[in-house]
């Protein structure tokens, strides 16, 4: 593991994966909290709300930590300017 940090851009890349994971568990314990379109109520109420928030949570996890990363590597600078 100590190899994996000693590399600058793995450890930039995963610290911004993991801004980006906390970004999404914090939208959506939100989403869950707030009932926004009544989904925490819908969640609550089915036989498997717990694989759907799951599944919610897997699609948040993927989609804020693509974002996340990639707002990391376009904000990098060009070697050359």
């Amino acid at each position: 593991m100590k190899q994996i940090w000693q590399n600058d851009l793995l450890r930039f890349l995963l610290l911004h994966l993991v801004g980006g994971l906390v970004g999404a568990l914090a939208f959506g314990v939100l989403l869950l909290w707030s009932d926004f379109a009544g989904l925490g109520t819908l969640i609550a109420r089915a036989s498997d709300g717990p694989l759907f928030t799951v599944l919610l949570f897997f699609g948040l996890f993927v989609t804020f930590g693509s974002i996340a990363m990639g707002v990391g590597l376009m904000s990098l600078r060009r070697g050359d300017d």
